[in-house]
């Protein structure tokens, strides 16, 4: 046999070895991104729960007013709100977990526990004879919160609004009017009384309509362009477009849709922007799994993504951003400020700062409850575990990709 013949005899044995092997490695691979889709939900999970805990353990016994500490610049001037901002926002970012209901699954049990738990916390904080009730309407932040809480029983029409007794149900209804009497700013402020409205117009007709068409004209007016609104006439470098104005301006529409009160199909037009915007967010996410500290309200930590995570939860992210790009992005930003030191007191209650404790952060209108926004990223697990997003094989998202030497798509800016 000469050498000629050896070498095709070799080749054709590493030839068949590649043919059997490949689709083996393609199933590993698949099998991969399955095994890292599931261990990255289960800590998104762990993570959620572990900073649930102590604001749901002390409200549904009535006592959040006793065992949460109150951390903000002058403590005493926060402390007629901070309990309901905590609530309200924690559960806006929790809901869609729990729209998911019980199943006979480990992650399924936990979330009984926690559907239980979450309804004791909406009875207790409603009624006003309970030693937490919730400070709905007296000065001015309640109107903020009251609006949190109208947008989680908004995402969980079933497991939340839909087991409260007929009696929870009136208190939380009466809750929800009485922040009327406070008058919003004329600024992202709008879209605090807008889903006020939204949850009382989807839950028993009675939400004002001037209220509702009010805020939408004006954030229509104060567009900005290429996916961004202003807050109020001017455009502010912040993160106020998540942590606010986009995913109510969505919430909001979605029921005015659903009510036919949304004649001029507003809600496309406003989804439109929303990807663009989130197409944006995903591509802050640098390498390392950091972000731009810009503007106000840094406190609020990964609550900055909530546009993204709501994208991703609703299947409207933008074509060139694929749902694991999202999963992994948001996996290590997460980690990276949960597990920064300080980040959590000795019983487990957030401590102010944006990497860590960095009291100096907090803003005159910071105080504990309000850092309980950062749950808002968590929207996101109301995808169950069988949706691609977990399913996919783990990918870069665009600046890992792009500083590795990878390829990404060139980006442009939207016009309506």
């Amino acid at each position: 046999m000469n050498i000629k013949e050896v070498c095709c005899g070799i080749f054709k044995k590493i030839s068949l070895a590649v043919i059997f092997l490949l689709p083996q490695l393609a199933i590993s691979q698949t099998q991969k991104g399955v095994a890292n889709g599931k261990m990255q939900r289960t800590y998104y999970v762990k993570t959620l729960t572990r900073i649930a805990d102590p604001v749901l353990n002390a409200l549904s016994t009535n006592q959040l007013r006793k065992l949460m500490p109150v951390e903000a610049k002058v403590s005493q001037d926060r402390a007629y709100s901070t309990y309901l901002e905590a609530f309200g926002r924690l559960l806006a970012g929790m809901a869609p977990w729990l729209e998911l209901g019980p199943d006979q699954t480990e992650e399924g049990k936990l979330r009984e526990k926690y559907i239980n738990l979450a309804i004791k916390c909406i009875k207790n904080g409603t009624d006003p004879s309970s030693p937490d009730f919730l400070n709905f309407n007296t000065g001015r932040q309640p109107l903020v919160d009251a609006a949190f809480f109208a947008q989680a029983l908004l995402r969980s029409p079933n497991q939340l609004w839909g087991r409260l007794d007929d009696n929870t149900k009136k208190n939380v209804l009466a809750a929800l009017r009485s922040s009327r009497v406070i008058s919003p700013s004329y600024t992202n402020w709008l879209m605090f009384s807008a889903t006020v409205e939204a949850a009382l117009q989807r839950f028993d007709k009675s939400g004002d309509n001037m209220r509702l068409d009010y805020a939408i004209k004006q954030h229509l007016l104060w567009y900005k362009g290429d996916g961004a609104y202003g807050d109020g006439p001017n455009f502010h470098w912040d993160y106020y477009n998540s942590f606010v104005i986009q995913p109510m301006l969505v919430d909001v529409l979605k029921v005015m849709k659903d009510a036919k009160l949304d004649p001029k199909n507003n809600y496309e037009l406003i989804l439109k922007r929303a990807q663009r915007y989130a197409a944006v967010q995903e591509r802050l996410i640098s390498p390392e799994g950091t972000y731009p500290p810009l503007g106000r309200s840094l406190t609020y930590r990964f609550g900055a993504f909530q546009l993204l995570s709501q994208m991703a939860l609703m299947h409207s992210l933008p074509q060139e951003v694929s749902p694991q790009q999202v999963r992994c992005a948001l996996y290590t930003v997460i980690k990276r400020q949960v597990e920064a030191p300080g980040t959590f007191d000795q019983k487990g209650w957030l401590r102010i700062g944006f990497y860590g404790h960095q009291p100096n952060l907090g803003e005159n209108y910071i105080s504990t409850g309000s850092l309980y926004l950062c749950s808002q990223a968590f929207l996101v697990l109301g995808l169950p575990a069988s949706d691609p997003f977990w399913k996919a094989e783990d990918e870069d998202w665009t600046a890992r990709k792009v500083w590795n030497g990878g390829i990404i798509q060139i980006d442009h800016a939207i016009a309506d």
